[in-house]
């Protein structure tokens, strides 16, 4: 016993001569191995065991060897290796242990001559019981190429039994061993709720969810672009037939009646219907331009908006003597500006324009264009007479039309004047997409320059009235 104290008092395993786990050769079986040895020969061992329902570990001491080395498994868990087998290696299995089934799994290599695999497992119960596990024929031989054969629960029937090559202390193998090294201590793989089960099958629903949603989504949008193509190939092919076929008949229609009119006399009653007819198909061919700008889908755009705008502006009061300035982004995006925003915004640009040349008597009209924001801002502004919103009826200037108009788009209209001041109406349309200001606008604090007596400035001073015919 005192060579053997030594051992264990050099390796610090115990030091009380009455404790079963002083001598680490206690509770070790038989030098076990497959019927066939051979040199670079793998050997696969397997044992299941249990620990029974309701018991607690107190201790557990795991002590082996292997000639001439072993990986050591369990539960699936590899817990060491040992490459020396004159001699023992312990393990401290008391905090990884727990009630329930549990596999034993040796991965052991011979490098030459001899093999054999030295086990021994004691389980110290709370109750007092013992489970000793040691290398003896309950073992199993595991065949090679089988998959994870090392977290198998159940031995398969074709597994062949353990041999026992020799007992403890028979040659060629040692009484006592060189040295006993105690290997790091074990502790229980801490799992954390993302590596539980239930939480990996919520998520991979919850993605599956995901993905669905997606695709369902990518389809629908699909389809929604595929619809907007057809609309716009449709829209475009009305254009084509209202500038093809019944703008051509209209303009021939004028060309006929311009030329009845050179074949009646000067003065003639039907000569006067005919003018008139001529003019109407004129208005009519003018009118249809503007349906054509809105109908094509190639004019969709802010750019093409305010272009049009501008152009409509001028070309309406040229043969007034209003003159008109246009106040424009420097670079107008070209992004998509859907008809119904671009129709409504029209109509309410053109009420705006005709109430300035037939009230406002003014002789200069400014047209601002422009992002503020996140909307676009659309502003007529005059220097006429003015009025004052407060007793003027709205019906009167179409401003309860253009406020409707603005209201349906989600946008807003505010007059602003005041008599011998001018006029000036806002139009306010957000859009979908938030663009960047490329240009910023101070025109808010400017009014138009008076005459050249300061008049003007003065004017300017003055707190304007503030009118939203939304309230009307």
């Amino acid at each position: 016993m005192r060579a053997v104290d030594k051992v264990l008092e050099k390796t610090e395993i115990a030091t009380v001569a009455n404790d079963p786990y002083i001598s680490p050769t206690n509770g070790l079986g038989s030098w076990i191995w497959t019927s066939n040895t051979f040199n670079g020969q793998t050997c696969q061992l397997w044992r299941a065991f249990e620990i029974p329902e309701g018991s607690t570990v107190s201790k557990a001491w795991l002590v082996m060897t292997a000639d001439n080395e072993f990986t050591l498994y369990l539960d699936g868990r590899k817990l060491g290796h040992g490459a020396e087998w004159h001699e023992l290696f312990v393990f401290d299995l008391s905090k990884i242990l727990f009630r329930g089934r549990h596999i034993l799994a040796v991965e052991a290599i011979n490098g030459a001559s001899f093999a054999g695999m030295l086990f021994g497992l004691r389980i110290d119960l709370a109750d007092g019981r013992i489970i000793e596990v040691k290398s003896d024929q309950r073992w199993r031989i595991v065949p090679e190429g089988i998959k994870r054969w090392e977290k198998t629960t159940e031995a398969q029937p074709d597994w062949p039994k353990a041999t026992v090559i020799a007992p403890l202390g028979g040659l060629p193998w040692w009484t006592q061993p060189l040295n006993v090294d105690r290997m790091p201590s074990l502790l229980p793989i801490k799992v954390y709720f993302w590596q539980t089960g239930w939480f990996q099958i919520t998520l991979l629903s919850v993605c599956g969810i995901v993905i669905f949603i997606s695709l369902r989504l990518t389809a629908q949008l699909t389809m929604h672009r595929k619809e907007r193509w057809l609309l716009q190939q449709e829209r475009a092919r009305i254009a084509r037939d209202i500038h093809d076929d019944i703008g051509a008949r209209m303009t021939q229609l004028v060309l006929r009646g311009e030329l009845a009119q050179g074949e009646l006399g000067d003065g003639s009653k039907t000569q006067l219907h005919l003018v008139q007819i001529c003019e109407e198909a004129r208005g009519l061919l003018s009118t249809m331009d503007e349906i054509l700008w809105a109908v094509n889908p190639k004019r969709d755009t802010l750019r093409d908006f305010a272009a049009f705008v501008c152009n409509y502006a001028q070309e309406f009061l040229k043969p007034t003597p209003i003159q008109c300035l246009f106040e424009l982004d420097p670079e107008m995006s070209a992004a998509d500006f859907n008809l119904p925003l671009r129709r409504s915004l029209l109509m309410a640009i053109k009420e705006t324009l005709n109430n300035a040349v037939k009230h406002s008597a003014a002789t200069e009209l400014r047209l601002q264009i422009q992002w503020q924001g996140e909307q676009l801002l659309v502003v007529v502004q005059d220097n006429g007479r003015g009025f004052d919103p407060a007793i003027i009826k709205a019906e009167r200037h179409g401003m309860t039309s253009m406020a409707q108009r603005m209201a349906e788009l989600g946008g807003s209209c505010l007059v602003t004047s005041q008599p011998g001041q001018g006029c000036r109406v806002a139009f306010a349309i957000p859009l979908k997409q938030p663009r960047r200001n490329l240009w910023s606008w101070s025109w808010n604090n400017k009014q138009f320059s008076g005459p050249a007596d300061g008049t003007g400035n003065a004017r300017a001073k003055k707190n304007s009235q503030n009118h939203d015919p939304t309230q009307c």
